[in-house]
């Protein structure tokens, strides 16, 4: 008789767990990238069987963040396995929330936003070339993203319009502060939130405008583009330039 599919998936996690051991011994083998390759498409299994059953979900991701942030540790795999990390250890947060059905995700997510936003700054002062990906990401998308979600779900205005105004400050910081990830997930967290609340009333107000109306605005509307598209070519180009210029 078979295991079940999540101790399956958790048992699979031990061939990650080894190559991750083994990984300074192994990284000068040329069967390496091989047996990389092979852990990591065992980790993906593992999440893709315990995807069922959230708890489990939850410590799939939670232990595959161990894993990644043990390999880490090697210099050459730091970069790549670090985001992993981190990405790992973020959707676990949300995964584990979302399974027990929480209504309020900031009071478990702002605990960790807080020292995390601490460790970042500490670190940008230590490194000012760090990454504010590297040093805000994390903290940030740890309690943006969840209460996006709460907010779309949630009837009453508080919690959006809170979320908006935070989004917003975040926002102005990361532009004044030539920051990419304040910028960048403040920028879309607020644009996201105010989409969903504006959405009804634009539906309102398009149902009661003439059915011809809203096809002739959008020609128009691609009518000016396609005038203006190489002025709007060049402005893409250098908000790419100014974004690529922040850190």
């Amino acid at each position: 008789m078979g295991l079940p599919a999540e101790r399956t998936a958790l048992a699979l996690l031990v061939v990650p767990g080894a190559v991750a051991l083994l990984g300074a011994r192994l990284r000068r083998h040329p069967v390496a990238p091989a047996i990389e390759l092979t852990s990591a498409g065992a980790a993906v299994l593992a999440v893709v069987l315990a995807s069922d059953r959230g708890p489990v979900l939850a410590l799939v991701l939670a232990l595959s963040g161990v894993i990644a942030a043990g390999t880490a540790v090697r210099t050459e795999r730091r970069r790549v396995a670090g985001y992993a990390a981190t990405a790992l250890f973020v959707l676990a947060t949300w995964v584990r929330l979302a399974s027990s059905d929480v209504s309020a995700p900031e009071a478990y997510t702002l605990p960790v936003t807080l020292p995390a936003l601490a460790v970042g700054l500490l670190r940008r002062r230590r490194d000012p070339e760090a990454s504010s990906w590297t040093a805000y990401g994390p903290g940030l998308a740890a309690t943006l993203l969840p209460s996006l979600l709460a907010a779309w779900g949630d009837p009453d205005w508080p919690r959006p319009l809170l979320l908006g105004l935070a989004a917003l400050a975040l926002t102005l910081a990361g532009a004044r502060l030539r920051l990419q990830a304040p910028l960048v997930l403040g920028g879309a967290v607020l644009a996201l939130d105010a989409l969903h609340e504006l959405a009804p009333y634009v539906a309102q107000m398009v149902g009661l405008l003439p059915r011809w109306l809203p096809p002739a605005l959008a020609g128009s509307l691609l009518l000016a583009v396609g005038a203006t598209y190489e002025q709007r070519l060049r402005d893409a180009r250098r908000l790419r330039g100014t974004l690529g210029r922040m850190r």
